[in-house]
Formats: C-alpha cells, structure tokens, sequence
C-alpha cells in the first residue's frame, strides 16, 4: 500500500451516527479490493459524494475513508479545495498528482506520462521539454485522464479522497467532471466532499455528476442530542448530566465540528457537566468559531498573530519558512507561534507532514482569514507575492496575491502577471489567463507595452468569449507602438475572431484594409492571403470571379519562397478546385504550395489552407495523397495538444476521404468520433456543421435513411443556413436526404437555390458540389428531358475537371435520366471511369444500374455479371441499402446472389502490382494482358481493385506504388 499524499494528522475517533456513510464506504473499498485481486466481475470502481453544510464532519469523514481504504492495502492520493485558491488553474489535481510525480526521477517521470509529458506538463507544475507548447484545454483533459488511467491501472486499487470541492478551482472540477464516469471500469474510487449550497455556477458539470452518480450523494445531517451528549462524555466523563448534555446540542445546532471542539475545550478545563457549568459552557462556545475564536487568538501574542494571519494568506498548505517572512518574524518565533496555534488547535499537529502546516479546519482558517484588517490584509498579500516570487515558487503562485492587491503602475508585477498567464495558457487554463491579465491592464502596463498585453489578453480568450477577443484586439490596433510582427499577428488573430463569430465578410475586410496599408511585402503578401482565404469563405461573397482572377494573377508570380506565398498557391489550388479548372492544374499548384511544408498547428497562420490543400488530392481521385497529409496534420494537432474543434474537424474530414473512397464503415465510426469531439468543445459549432452533413451523407449510402432523418433533426441542420462556407455544402445533402424519402419537389427547389448561389460564384465543379447532378434526380420523375440536359451539362462540366470519380458519378445520373437503351451507353462508360477511379462505391452504384439496365434491355447474362459484381462491390463497401437492391435485381432476374468471392483488402495482389506497374511505365492495356496471359476485360479488372486500393488512378500510381507495400505470396510472380 502506498499512501502518496502528505495529509494532516487528525486524531482517529469513533464517528458518530455516521453508520450509513461509513457502510457505504465499506462496500465501495471491498468491491474495489476484490476487483483489484481479480475476484469480482463486477464495477471495479466508482464516485462517493459526502454533502452538507460547513462542520457537518465531512473532513473527518474522509480522513476516516483514508485510513479505511490504507488499511485495505489501497493507495492513496488526496486533494483539498481552498477558499483564497479557487482562481489557481488545475491546483486540485496538482495536489493529487505532485505527490507521485516527486517521488519519482525523470526517466520514470517521462515513462509515466509517456507521449503527453508536454501536453500536460504545465497542468501538473512540472517543466515541459517544449515550453512553447499551447494546448487547447480539450488537450489537457484527454492528457490527464491518460495519466489518472494509468496510475489507476499500475497502483491499484487506487482511491482519491477529494475534500472542500465547492471551494476547488474550474479548470479541476471541469477535469473531474469529465473523467469520474471512467472510474466505473477502473480499479479507481473517487471520494469527494462539497457544501452544496457554496458550489460555484461554473461547477454544473461536477454538481450533476455527483447527483446522478449511481445513489444519491450521503447528506450528512447534524447530529442527534444524543449523538452530542455521546461526544461530551466522552471528554467529561459519565458523570454530565442529561440537561447538559442538552444545552451543549443546542448550542452546536449538532455540528460535529463545533461539538468536538467544545467538548476538548470543557475537558481542559476540567468541567464536571452540571447545570452550574452552563454559563461557563456558552462562554466556551463562543471561543470555538468566529468572533470568540478571533478573541482567542488574539491572547496568544502579537508575533503569533501575525504569523496566523500569514498562513491564513497563503491558504491551505503553508510553509512555516514563507509565513515567518511574510509575518516578519524570526524562525525562533515562527516555531514558538506554530507551538502555540497547535496547542489552541488552530494549526493541526504535523506530524507526519514535512515542512507544511494546515489549520485543524476550514472554518478555523476562514475566521482566522477574514479578521484580518482589509488594509493589513492587503499588505500581507503583497508581501506574500514577494515572498513567493524571491523562493522561485512560480509565477501562478504569485499572480494569486497580486490580485489582491490594488493596482499601483508596478511593471514588475505586470511582468509577473503576464508569465502567469503563459503558464495557465500552456496548461489549458485560458479563463485564469485572461483573469490575471485582466489584473494586469489594469496596473497599467508601460505605453509601449500594452499592444502586446492586449493580444495576450485577446490570446486567452479566443476559446472562451470570441467577441471578447475582437474588442481586445481592435483596441490593441489603436496604439501608437505596434511593431511590424506584432501588428501582422494582430489582424490575423482579429480576423480569425470575426471568422469565429460568424463576420466573415468583415474578416475579410480587416485583412484587405490591412494588405493596402502594409509596409514591406512579405506582411503585404500575408494579409492578402488571409484576405483571400476569408473571402471564400464568405457564403455572401459579392465578386467571387473577381476575386478569382486576382488570386490567380499573383499566383503565378510566386514560386512558393515563403510561407506566404506557399499559403497563396495552396489557395489558388483549392479555387481552381471550386471553379471546375482541369485537375492538373488544381494538383500542379497543391504541390506546389506543399513544397516546404504547410503546418496544421501554427497559432498565426490557422490551418485552413493546409486542410484545404490536402482535400484537393481528395477530390482529384488521390486520396491515399490525401489521408497521408491528414495523418500527418492529425498526429501535429495531438502532438501539440489540440484536442479540440482542430482535431475534430481532422477526424471528420479523414472520415470525409474514405466515404469518397467507398470505405463507409471506416467512414461512419471515423466522423462519428469528429463529432463527439465536436460536442465537447464550446466553440466547435464549424466543426459540428462539417460533422454532420457528412455523416448525414454517409448513413444515406448505407441505406439508413430513417437514422439520417433524426440525426438531421436532432441538429436542426437543414433549418439554419450558415453565414461561411461548408463543404459538403449544408442545402445540398439537405436535398440528398429529402431525395432519399422520395420528398421530390422539395429537393428540386432547394437544389435551385444553390445552383443560383453557386453559379453567381462560378463555382461549377460537380467533384466539390454535386447540386446539379442532385437536382437531374430530383426531375428526372416529372421533368424528365430537363433532367436529362442538366445531366448532361454536368458530364461535361465533369469532363473539364478531369477525375474519373465524378466523370463516372455523372454519366451514372445521364443513364439513370435516360429512357430504355439509350441508358446503356453511358452506364457502360460510368463503369469504365469508375473502375479507374478509387471510387468504389460509387462504381458499386453504377454496376447495379448498369446490372438493371441490361436486365431491361433484354442481356440477362451480361446484367448478370454486372450485379453480383455490384452487390459484391456494395457490400463491401458497406452500403447495405444498395446491396438490397442488388439482391431485388437479381431476384427479378431470376438469379440468386452468389457468395462474395473475396474479402475486402488493401494489400495488393501480385498480378495487381504487376499490372498497375507496367501500366505506371505506360504500357497499354493489350500489352499487359499479353504479358500475364489475361483478357484485356481482366486486365481492366485488377487495374481497377488497384486502383481502390492504392487510392489513385493511372496518374498517379508511379509515386504511390513506391510506399505501397509490396504482397508477400510465395511463388507470387514479379
């Protein structure tokens, strides 16, 4: 057993009309042991909570519970609440944490923490290898629960004893909130205990966790006369008399605190416990809390006093040492006071608890605390600050004291202020960052300080308040002293925010106002990028052509130099997407601009364009290309820290590729995860919209069009539309969904609106938005020639662009438009494209269609072939849906659906490999077939399987077939 964390020492006595708690306890450390030695298969662990007012026994009870859970072999880590402490980021489960991570060197350190030192180094007050980490406080969280995980896991059973949690900071009880549910399936017990009535509003998270945490928290009532009287003569002797006895219940009102505390002060002096005792029994009381305890403080001497007021400063683990030097008083009299204030049980005994002090109770500290006089208390907070900034004991740690102080014009406690707030932002505390900085402006700073402040200030409340942000930065824009670097990293951050908050167009804006006006071209060249991205992103962008041409014009003066520059043609790239541009050149100039590196994480850049130009290998039939960058950009965001509406779009849009591949089960599970995540992160109301378009999209290819239905309502998507570009856009998966219900006319008017909206734009790329392919659809049953020349319109417009993928989808829709064996054709052209293109699933498509017509048209054998190869394709990939209907085709046909001939793959076979090289090498298709004794119809077959699997066509399989493994088949031929 270990016990991890110093604790003070509280004289073990029988608790008292507590059998409820204490039996709840019992049965909580059982199952815990005996699902730690393997013998129960029930829940390992759990959460206990212990309410009630102030003195109601709650500290003694988890001082109890400590010694219950060593005694069962159990370790033990502890944390307190302080009421002066609440504003300390993470303070709690540092309390928790440092106990472990000091007993250990630093190899063992980085073992534990392993792949999450630097993510939640700041969380926990030790030093990160990278101090320039700054992670989103989602980070922070998934850090530690890791941690807690695995100490649960290598200490168990392990048992945390939480106290005075009404009085703990945010940043801990939001972390509790979210990780206690995860005690049930480990070898963990969490104990806590809160006065519910002083919870913070801030703490709703923690209250309704413990509240609906398997029973009721224990509410512990006050205790009975009998209960008091039991207590009294346990001091006094058998000898009190009832009446009292009774006298002491009621002036207790039965508080367990105050009734040991009189009962200890009776006994000292020696009282018998009759009715003459009374008065001196109510002049005790008074002695025991508040004013009468301020009374008896105050006979104890001036340097004692003083040294008690210090300790009440400083909260809840005290050194001696820093209370002498801020009381101003030698180390002789500090242990002479420290003598004292145990003997009055003001300061609990020590024993056992190195070189720090604690009050015997919260309320002793609290009355100690308060009769300090305002203007002294002041001063000891100052001096207190000094104190903890001359022992190198942290800046946070300071910054506490500084906030009571008034403000005075110090620059050192600026200066201070400020690395507090660095440290609370790479610890995942923005809240308490903004709070000191607040503190900060107001000292003031220097003149030529004070932009820089600003952004910091502006800094730290980007994920918690936007519009706060906004109005820090325009400020910080209006002072006299902005240096060049300064300024550029201002405008970015103003636009992001007015981006955030739904302001595109004035984003847009900011950053052209501030192109014009920059001084040298480099700044010049970043602000027109940050203009260019925010204007397409702009659903109510008023010359998007222009602003295309522009685009385009400086794009081919660059030559990816610079970041700027890379960050330009990364967005030529994806509105040469957009605008249907022929996709050589959507992928000459996204390589381009990855030539030198485009970084997910970097804080003045945003990662947009990096996303952007990995989405365009997507939609140009590379997505292998495309999963590549975003296992990278994913891996730099959870290197980093950036567990939130980063890592949440990351996920989805990964999702997003392999829907486009075919790969629906990986698809669903992958975009499912983007959207919890998503729903964890107040500001991830972006990321929710890519989230759920997407997955509305994905549940309409498996054929779960009910699920769509509620997933659509539950998000009321489709009843807002959004101020910024989506993508899929919002109104045309919309329209997919009322398509899929059969809601035609519906469909058919909505998918107009987009055409128009797209069109104004000139963005004509069926690959980025299907909207015309959906509206031939939605017309084809009651308009049917319209129908078909918008089909045909979009096949061209497909051509143009140039994937197979699209080009297939779209000659798909002119042969679903197409009456009797005019159909055949294009189906027959459809499958062709597909099968070089990693488009399975839409190849899937197209083969049950083609199956169907042929079937019509009188060629049962070849309709045959091409639906069990599309109910094979379909099932997959996942498409339940389609391969019903596969299976109701062959049934019409009079055929029975055969077994799936082999299981989906990414390995190459050898006959693939050889086929898809000598094709990389430009050898037609007769040549291959002649070379591995194959028809040319099977040659097309395997090049196709490849072409899934490699997640390219023949353009680019020279460079993807180098990474891609090669098959380990003995005798395989080469």
């Amino acid at each position: 057993m270990v016990d991890a964390t110093s604790y003070p020492v509280i004289e073990r006595r029988a608790l008292l009309e507590r059998h409820r708690e204490l039996h709840g306890l019992d049965s909580a450390f059982s199952g815990l042991r005996d699902a730690a030695d393997g013998g129960s298969p029930g829940r390992p662990g759990g959460l206990l909570a212990f309410t009630g007012s102030a003195g109601l026994g709650k500290t003694t009870l988890l001082a109890e519970a400590r010694a219950r859970a060593v005694a069962r072999g159990c370790t033990v880590l502890s944390g307190q609440g302080g009421e002066n402490e609440k504003g300390m980021a993470f303070r709690v489960v540092r309390q928790l944490l440092q106990p472990v991570l000091a007993a250990m060197d630093e190899p063992k350190r980085r073992e534990l923490l392993g792949g999450w030192y630097d993510i939640v180094a700041a969380a926990l007050g030790i030093e990160a290898q990278d101090a320039a980490h700054v992670p989103d406080p989602t980070g922070v969280r998934d850090g530690l629960d890791w941690v807690m995980t695995r100490l649960a896991v290598r200490r168990a059973p392990l048992v945390l004893l939480l106290d005075d949690m009404h009085w703990a900071d945010e940043e801990s009880l939001g972390w509790l909130a979210s990780f206690a549910p995860r005690a049930d399936d480990l070898p963990l017990l969490i104990v806590v205990a809160y006065r519910p009535d002083e919870l913070p509003p801030t703490a709703s998270g923690f209250r309704s966790l413990a509240e609906r945490h398997g029973n009721r928290p224990y509410s512990l009532a006050p205790l009975t006369a009998d209960g008091v009287a039991r207590i009294v003569r346990r001091e006094l002797g058998e000898e009190a008399e009832d009446a009292f006895c009774k006298e002491c219940w009621a002036i207790t009102d039965g508080s367990p605190f105050e009734t040991v505390e009189l009962a200890i002060r009776l006994g000292e002096r020696r009282v018998r416990g009759t009715e003459r005792d009374v008065p001196l029994l109510r002049e005790l009381a008074s002695a025991v809390k508040g004013s009468g305890l301020v009374e008896r403080l105050q006979r104890l001497g001036t340097p004692t006093v003083r040294f008690a007021w210090a300790a009440a400063v400083l909260g809840t683990s005290i050194s001696q040492e820093l209370a002498a030097a801020i009381a101003v008083v030698g180390s002789e009299q500090a242990a002479e006071a420290t003598e004292k204030l145990r003997t009055a049980r003001i300061l609990a005994d020590g024993r056992g608890t190195g070189d720090n002090l604690e009050f015997v109770h919260p309320l002793i500290a609290t009355a100690v605390h308060r009769a300090i006089p305002p203007a002294l208390r002041v001063g000891l907070h100052n001096a207190a600050a000094e104190a903890i900034r001359t022992a190198g004991l942290g800046a946070t740690a300071a910054a506490r004291h500084l906030l009571e102080v008034p403000c005075e014009g110090n620059a050192e406690a600026v200066e201070c202020l400020r690395e507090a707030a660095r440290e609370y932002l790479r610890a995942g505390a923005p809240e308490a960052a903004r709070r000191v900085l607040t503190r900060a402006l107001r000292e003031p700073p220097a003149p030529e300080k004070r932009a820089a402040l600003l952004y910091e200030l502006a800094c730290s409340t980007f994920l918690i308040e936007p519009t706060a942000t906004v109005g820090y930065l325009r400020q910080a824009l209006t002072e006299p002293v902005i240096p060049d670097e300064l300024r550029a990293s201002l405008v970015y951050r103003l636009t992001q925010a007015l981006a955030h908050t739904d302001r595109v167009a004035e984003a847009a804006s900011v950053a052209e106002k501030e192109a014009r006006l920059a001084p040298h071209p480099r700044t010049r060249l970043r602000m027109l990028a940050d203009h260019f991205q925010w204007s397409s992103c702009r659903a109510d962008e008023p010359d998007s052509s222009a602003r295309s041409r522009r685009l385009a014009r400086l794009a081919r003066r660059l030559t990816g130099r610079g970041l700027e520059e890379r960050y330009i043609l990364g967005l030529r790239s994806w509105d040469a997407l957009q605008r249907g541009e022929p996709r050589e050149t959507v992928l000459r100039y996204a390589e381009e601009a990855l030539r030198g590196g485009l970084s997910w994480t970097d804080e003045n850049r945003g990662f947009e364009v990096p996303v952007s130009v990995a989405l365009t290998f997507m939609y140009c039939d590379q997505p292998r290309r495309a999963e590549e960058l975003f296992t990278r950009g994913i891996a730099e965001c959870e290197a980093k820290g950036w567990r939130g509406s980063h890592l949440a779009l990351g996920q989805t849009l990964f999702g997003y590729i392999r829907l486009r591949r075919g790969c629906l089960a990986e698809a669903e599970e992958l975009v499912r995860e983007g959207l919890r995540i998503a729903d964890r992160v107040d500001e991830g109301v972006p990321a929710q919209w890519f989230a759920v378009g997407i997955l509305l999209q994905i549940l309409l290819a498996r054929g779960r069009t009910a699920e769509a239905r509620r997933l659509a309502d539950t998000h009321r998507y489709g009843e807002v539309v959004p101020n910024a570009v989506i993508y899929p856009d919002p109104r045309t998966v919309y329209a997919e969904l009322l398509l899929a219900e059969g809601r035609h006319g519906e469909a058919a008017h909505l998918l107009h609106a987009v055409g128009e909206w797209l069109e104004s734009r000139g963005w004509r790329n069926p690959a980025w938005c299907p909207w015309l392919l959906d509206l031939a659809s939605a017309l084809a049953p009651t308009a049917p020639e319209r129908a078909a020349r918008l089909a045909r319109d979009a096949v061209g417009r497909a051509r143009e662009f140039g994937a197979p993928s699209v080009i297939g989808q779209a000659l798909r829709i002119q042969a679903e438009t197409a009456a009797g064996a005019a159909a055949l054709e294009p189906y027959a052209q459809a499958v062709a494209h597909l099968e070089c293109s990693p488009a399975s699933y839409e190849l899937a498509r197209a083969l049950v269609g083609q199956g169907a017509a042929l079937f019509r048209n009188g060629q049962p054998h070849q309709a045959a072939d091409r639906l069990y190869r599309g109910l094979e394709a379909a099932v997959h990939c996942g498409a339940d849906g389609l391969a019903a209907r596969a299976r109701e085709e062959l049934s019409a046909a009079g055929l029975r659906p055969l077994p799936l001939r082999y299981a989906q793959t990414d390995t190459l076979t050898a006959q693939e490999r050889r086929a898809a090289e000598m094709t990389a090498r430009s050898h037609s298709v007769a040549v291959v077939a002649k070379e591995l004794r194959l028809t040319e119809q099977g040659v097309r077959q395997l090049l196709s399987s490849a072409y899934r699997k490699i997640g390219t066509d023949s353009t680019g399989l020279a460079g993807a077939l180098e990474s891609f493994p090669r098959p380990r088949l003995s005798g395989a031929p080469e």
